[in-house]
């Protein structure tokens, strides 16, 4: 198992200025006091206050927490002051292989020492053994986009479709660490926050998702192959969504965390739905009604009665046509309509259109001239022409 080395090389209390028995308080203290002197706003341009912000950083993230300042300490006294190499005996090292030492030989004992297991058991938490640290940040999930076709009355009644998506979710092969091992460590550039400052002035500042880890929080040691190290991976899977009743086409509906899933216990992203509405050949849509043109005959118009109106989806309703009706008037068919955010209905409003014949023989053409005559003294064009010459 490949570890990070650079924290057993390091006297985390000496780069703090705080002895090694130092309690918290003392510790917070000498953290906050180097961290204005060498923080990045203060100190434009200078690549050494930089470096020296981030090994104060690296430092007081592991001796602010009691149990990984523990696990150091306890790594430190293995090896003296702190310092080894690896190499032959003799060599300036100490004889024996890191590799055995910290992975465990055969037969559940280490050479070199006999640390049953290796010292994994003891940095494990120092180093992030199992890909996780206790100070990178969740991440939300990311936004998806997709689009659905309902039918007409799909979209009035409101109906349950399957959605086929695509996005990034926790790489399987890495379980998300990004590390072929599962053993990450944490970005020194941002300290595991996965955010970096910059701009502004004394105590304003913009933040920026950190370059050299994406934003993770996270580096891989070897990178796992499937995802590049990002530990994400395109992840296809199907939903059962609830489209509302009454959506119209071209409306965007946004349902909360069905999107991308998050990282390290993040929440998801949100899923936007964008609709599309197949036509009806009957019924048309305006708001929260329905619509529907229904022919009448010209006796029909004249004379009145009443006319039967299909409904969509239900039994069809009798409406009450007024003598002398005109052509293009609209009726209204309470309730029968589109359901609204509240469950009511809209209603169903049905346009008269009158029908004429295309021809004309026998007693209803006998009956048609005998009108004419009888209405010779009537022009329905008289007011029309008034109007035109501003009479």
């Amino acid at each position: 198992m490949s570890i990070s080395r650079d924290l057993f090389e390091k006297d985390l209390y000496k780069v703090l200025g705080v002895p090694k028995d130092a309690t918290e308080a003392e510790i917070k203290k000498a953290y906050r006091k180097l961290a204005r002197e060498f923080h990045p706003d203060a100190n434009k341009g200078d690549a050494k206050a930089e470096e020296r912000f981030k090994e104060i950083s690296e430092a007081n993230d592991v001796l602010s927490d009691p149990k990984r300042r523990k696990e150091y300490d306890e790594g430190r006294a293995l090896f003296g002051n702190g310092g080894f190499r690896t190499g032959p005996a003799g060599a300036g090292g100490f004889g024996f292989d890191l590799g055995d030492l910290f992975g465990g030989a055969p037969g559940g004992t280490t050479q070199g020492g006999g640390f049953g297991g290796g010292l994994g058991d003891v940095f494990g938490g120092l180093f992030n053994r199992g890909g996780g640290t206790t100070r990178t940040q969740p991440r939300r999930g990311q936004d998806i986009e997709t689009e659905v076709t309902l039918k007409f009355t799909e979209a009035v009644d409101g109906a349950t479709v399957p959605l086929k998506m695509t996005s990034q979710a926790a790489c399987k092969a890495c379980s998300g660490t990004g590390d072929k091992n599962g053993t990450p460590r944490v970005c020194p550039t941002c300290v595991g926050t996965g955010q970096v400052s910059r701009g502004g002035s004394g105590s304003f500042s913009l933040t920026d998702p950190c370059a050299d880890c994406k934003g993770r929080g996270l580096i891989a040691q070897d990178p796992c192959e499937v995802c590049n190290g990002s530990g994400r991976a395109r992840s296809a899977r199907t939903m059962q969504v609830r489209i509302p009743a009454g959506v119209t086409d071209g409306q965007r509906i946004r349902l909360r965390g069905k999107g991308a899933p998050g990282e390290r216990g993040g929440p998801g992203g949100d899923l936007y739905v964008t609709v599309h509405v197949d036509a009806h050949p009957v019924f048309g849509r305006k708001g929260d009604n329905l619509t529907v043109t229904v022919p009448v005959t010209f006796v029909e118009a004249a004379l009145g009665g009443e006319i039967k109106v299909p409904t969509l989806g239900g039994p069809a309703v009798t409406l009450k046509l007024p003598a002398g009706t005109p052509n293009g008037r609209t009726l209204r068919a309470r309730g029968k309509g589109a359901v609204r955010k509240d469950g009511t209905r809209g209603d169903l409003l049905v346009t008269v259109e009158v029908a004429v014949p295309s021809a004309t023989e026998g007693k209803a053409l006998d009956a048609l001239e005998a009108y004419r005559v009888a209405t010779a003294d009537t022009d329905p064009r008289e007011e029309l022409f008034k109007a035109a010459k501003g009479v």
